[in-house]
């Protein structure tokens, strides 16, 4: 199982993977979907199976901007 880190953005203007923050070892995903009742986890994961060709679940941090998913 590979996890990756992603830092979200949510309330952008455009949603896609803004690319990888080689500090933090994570990616950087702008959504434009806002932070409520999950619709942004919902958009997170639909850039990442769209950029990856694979599906994710998120392992931790459902209600941060910080999250930890993992490939299915």
């Amino acid at each position: 199982m590979n996890a990756i880190k992603v830092i979200v953005k949510t309330k952008s203007g455009k949603s896609e993977v803004a690319g990888f923050d080689e500090e933090k070892q994570a990616y950087r995903v702008n959504v434009k979907a806002v932070p409520e009742n999950g619709k942004a986890n919902i958009e997170v994961m639909k850039i990442l199976k769209k950029h990856f060709k694979k599906d994710f679940r998120i392992i931790s941090g459902f209600t941060s901007k910080e999250k930890l998913v993992a490939e299915i």
